[in-house]
């Protein structure tokens, strides 16, 4: 894998500075956290990929699919400006990735946009 081609994955930082994938990402434990980052890493060298690692979900949002032992996690991420932001993540409990997650990433990605947030 050649470095020259790995976007950079940035955390969306919210208004009051909260970064909530990272949170999240640190109340998991070591082995699914590295495995979830693993997944990202991937993301990021090969972008733009598909299927299975990555699905499009609706606009901009995309989702890198993780597994982690007998659980799905998701991270939503976009793309702008040539970088990876994570948007949003979850365990997923339903075969499909409910539209609330989706319109929360979605809602995170136009902050960033607007500048209202880094």
């Amino acid at each position: 894998m050649s470095s020259a081609r790995k976007i950079p994955a940035v955390f969306y930082r919210s208004a009051s500075g909260g970064q909530p994938v990272r949170g999240w990402l640190k109340a998991l434990d070591k082995a699914d956290r590295q495995a979830i980052g693993e997944y990202i890493a991937y993301v990021q060298y090969k972008w733009p990929i598909g299927k299975p690692r990555v699905d499009h979900l609706r606009g901009p949002i995309w989702e890198v699919r993780s597994k982690i032992g007998n659980r799905i996690a998701r991270v939503l991420f976009a793309v702008e400006q040539s970088e990876m932001i994570l948007l949003h993540a979850f365990i997923k409990k339903t075969q499909q990735t409910k539209p609330a997650d989706i319109d929360l990433a979605t809602k995170r990605l136009e902050d960033w946009k607007n500048g209202e947030i880094s």
